[in-house]
């Protein structure tokens, strides 16, 4: 259910690279939740560093909408780049899988391929 790899690079520099990546792959990225500084600004003792890209093709995700509406809770795309154990990892939740548990539309099955195809390739190229 999970895609996620460790690289070599920094914390900051896969961040960059995925940023990148998203970009390349011809999506957006709509917004950066940065975990880590967040939960540690309001006192919470967190030691991993935690960004959350979300990222969107808004041709699949019109399409998705069109076919069910009750998706909207499902997007957009998540890809998180992460520390654990002095380590930095980027990874996401399988578009496919997740999507097959909310629907068993063929179409949506079809557009959950491609989208995972492309999270899997930014994933890789940014690592």
């Amino acid at each position: 259910m999970y895609y996620i790899v460790e690289t070599d690079k920094s914390f900051d520099q896969a961040s960059t690279d995925l940023e990148s990546a998203v970009k390349h792959h011809g999506f957006g990225v709509l917004h950066i939740h940065d975990l880590g500084t967040t939960l540690r600004s309001k006192g919470i003792a967190f030691n991993e560093q935690c960004k959350i890209f979300e990222v969107c093709n808004p041709g699949q995700a019109a399409k998705v909408l069109s076919i069910d509406m009750r998706l909207n809770m499902a997007l957009p795309c998540r890809i998180s780049v992460f520390t654990e154990n002095n380590k930095t990892k980027i990874g996401l939740i399988m578009p496919g899988q997740m999507l097959s548990a909310l629907s068993q539309d063929e179409a949506l099955v079809q557009i959950a391929k491609e989208v995972e195809e492309k999270t899997i390739n930014m994933v890789d190229e940014a690592k």
